[in-house]
């Protein structure tokens, strides 16, 4: 299954837009709150030219990309972390996800309806941060107060006190308004938050929302919120929702032709994808062959065992070992078997740590 990202905000400030340009699925889009209510699901594409690259010169018989998943989240609204707007539904949704993009709307339009009554992008963040604290608030306190009295006798399982240490080091910083993200926890401590599925421990990537005249140079509402980026150490993607989807229905000989009379290189919308695939930590690795040229996820540190485990779970258990080389050589050489020659092809054992654009080989015995 691939690692997903979900895309919450406010209503109405173009999630449901952008994630049909994204996905060419059909999440509705409408101009009022709450049109999306059940969670729109769409598996995409991770641009990547390495890959047709690998299939020029190996000339496959197939070719598969590697994919992530966007899901788009109802809108939020202040007193979501009390049931409000069927928040509690909504959270349950955005606890499932790997990460968060914050659609945040950075346009002025008086025919599309604000659930706030006027643009205020930092107002926006806030609220939805708000009660994404609340939510995991709510959750930390309940295990909290459950694990301290397990945790009171001078004789409490060595377990226990690491579980309340970690719980006690969240508390303090979600009643500050910290997200559970920025909470230093041991490498003993972790494990004991897991289950917790808190949504502020989630990497979070907020998508500026613009009109056409602020997608290349932004504008006061993506100045401000870059800045709250900044701050948080967060990163911003600015994309044009209603131009994305101009863009997704044309033809790709078409889309290249108005990117460039943009100014454009790529669409936003690929940035928005490699910016979601960073914030996951995620990197590529290639398979390639005459039938197939295919390329795999994996978190960045992945030892090749694990990263054969991708591919089937025997050939993890049953590895023996990857033979190896960058894809950045075969582009330079021109072939596998001039890699070989100039000595590049490797052979890796299980500690071998696979690097983005590695190209393997794995053998195994099951």
């Amino acid at each position: 299954m691939p690692l997903n990202c979900g895309i919450v905000g406010l209503p109405n400030v173009g999630k449901s837009t952008i994630f049909n340009a994204l996905t060419s699925a059909k999440a509705q889009a409408a101009n009022y709150p709450f049109c999306t209510i059940d969670p729109n699901t769409g598996v995409v594409t991770v641009p990547d030219e390495r890959l047709r690259k690998i299939s020029d010169l190996i000339k496959p018989k197939s070719l598969v990309p590697t994919t992530m998943e966007f899901i788009d989240i109802a809108g939020l609204v202040e007193g979501a972390s009390k049931g409000e707007g069927l928040g509690n539904q909504f959270l349950g949704h955005i606890r499932a996800t790997d990460a968060v993009c914050h659609v945040v709307r950075c346009f002025d339009d008086p025919e599309v309806v604000h659930v706030a009554g006027g643009v205020n992008p930092l107002h926006d963040i806030d609220i939805i941060n708000t009660e994404l604290l609340l939510a995991d608030l709510d959750t930390v306190d309940k295990r909290h107060a459950k694990v301290e009295k397990l945790n009171k006798p001078a004789n409490a399982d060595h377990k226990i006190k690491a579980e309340f240490a970690a719980l006690s080091k969240l508390k303090e910083a979600l009643e500050a308004g910290k997200p559970a993200r920025t909470v230093d926890l041991t490498d003993e401590e972790k494990p004991y938050t897991r289950d917790l599925f808190l949504i502020t421990a989630k990497p979070q990537l907020y998508v500026a929302n613009v009109d056409e005249s602020g997608l290349l140079t932004g504008n006061a509402y993506t100045e401000a919120v870059e800045k709250r980026a900044a701050e948080e150490n967060s990163q911003v993607v600015r994309i044009c929702g209603a131009l994305e989807s101009e863009i997704a229905q044309l033809e790709p000989a078409e889309r290249t032709e108005f990117l460039e009379s943009l100014g454009l290189k790529e669409p936003g919308l690929d940035r928005l994808i490699h910016s979601a695939y960073r914030l996951l930590d995620l990197i590529t690795y290639f398979t390639a062959g005459v039938q197939e040229v295919r390329a795999w996820t994996i978190r960045r540190g992945t030892k090749a065992p694990g990263a054969a485990g991708v591919i089937h779970s025997d050939f993890e258990k049953g590895f023996i070992k990857a033979d190896c080389y960058a894809s950045a050589d075969l582009f330079k050489y021109g072939s596998e078997q001039a890699v070989k020659e100039a000595g590049l092809l490797r052979s890796e054992g299980k500690e071998y740590v696979v690097k983005d654009g590695d190209i393997l080989f794995f053998k195994f015995n099951v």
